[in-house]
This record gives structure tokens, C-alpha cells and sequence, in this order.
């Protein structure tokens, strides 16, 4: 499906994110009290940011008991919108939301493909499931929390809007996880 849609130029409106093993490596930090801790890669962030004038940006999990940590990043570090969806009804809840022949979508996981089937286009990092890697349109040569969120990004500003150009100044604008005041 994918490369009818590209070549009908059908332009993407969002871009949808699984959280762990796409943002994170995928692992999960236990205590006897449960789940305490999950690794956020460097860079995503500012990616995202970057490529977010462009086309929303929403993230999904299907991890309920971390999910409080996943917000914590998501939401209110990095100020994108994080929505709780089974793996396996994430088709059905993209679908009920926005128009298929629109939507990117990021995942790493063995029902991911399900999703990448159906839509405009899809991207797996380099250690997702190999049947996701299968049905990714792109697949990222970093990791999931390793840079490939960012490597995706940079992507699909290449293939579907302008390419980043690091040799442009930033837009004075956007909020940029590195930004600081003294």
C-alpha cells in the first residue's frame, strides 16, 4: 500500500510513535515494588522538535504499569501528547483517528506490522522485531533509545518535506531540549 500512496503524493499529517524500543531500548528497571525505571536516548527530542513543524507528533504505549514513567518523558519533558493503546488494537485506534493514507508510524514490535501494512508509511529501528523490520518502509541503522527516533525524523523531513540542513541557523522558536538558561 505504502508505495501507491507515496506515488499518489498524499502528504502525512502525524506521526505516531510506539515508546518502548523505539524512545527506550526496550528494557524495563525492576524493584520489589515493580517497574521503576525505563532509558530515554539523547537527541530524539530535538529531532522531533525539529520535524514537529511539519506534522503532529503523538506517541503511544502499551505499557500500563510504566506508563506514569513514560509520560513523565514524553508528555511533560518533552511536551508531546502519550496515549495508552493495546499492541493489538493500535490499527483500530490510528484508524479512528486519522486518515490511514496519512499517518507514519514508528514501532519495533511483533503486531507493529499490522499497523505498517496499512498506512502511508513506516519506520522500525535496527533491533525491532524482524517481521516489523520486514514491513517498515525504512528501517534506522541506530537502535531503539539510541538516536533512532532522531534518525527517523531527519528521514522523513528528507522524503516528505525539506531536508535539514545543519548548516541553516535554528529557528529562534522552538523549544529544543538543549536550550537552557544560566
Amino acid at each position: 500500500m505504502s508505495e501507491n500512496i507515496i506515488q499518489n503524493k498524499k502528504n502525512p499529517i502525524v506521526f505516531i510513535l510506539d515508546v518502548d524500543g523505539v524512545m527506550t531500548p526496550g528494557n524495563f528497571f525492576y524493584s520489589a515494588d515493580g517497574k521503576v525505571m525505563k532509558i530515554f536516548g539523547a537527541d530524539d527530542n530535538d529531532a522531533l522538535s525539529i520535524l514537529s513543524k511539519f506534522l503532529e507528533i503523538r506517541f503511544i504505549t502499551g505499557d500500563r504499569k510504566g506508563f506514569n514513567i513514560s509520560q513523565a518523558r514524553i508528555e511533560r519533558d518533552m511536551g508531546f501528547k502519550l496515549d495508552l493503546v493495546s499492541t493489538v488494537k493500535r490499527l483500530d485506534w490510528i484508524n479512528d483517528r486519522y486518515d490511514l493514507s496519512q499517518v507514519i508510524y514508528m514501532g519495533d514490535g511483533i503486531f507493529d506490522h499490522y499497523v505498517m501494512k496499512n498506512i502511508l508509511y513506516s519506520i522500525a529501528p535496527v533491533n525491532a522485531d524482524k517481521t516489523a523490520k520486514k514491513h517498515a518502509d525504512f528501517v534506522t541503522e541506530r537502535a531503539g533509545g539510541d538516536r533512532a527516533a532522531a534518525e527517523a525524523a531527519l528521514h522523513i523531513m528528507n522524503k516528505f518535506f525539506e531536508a535539514y540542513n545543519p548548516e541553516s541557523p535554528l529557528d529562534s522558536k522552538m523549544d529544543l531540549s538543549g536550550e537552557w538558561i544560566t
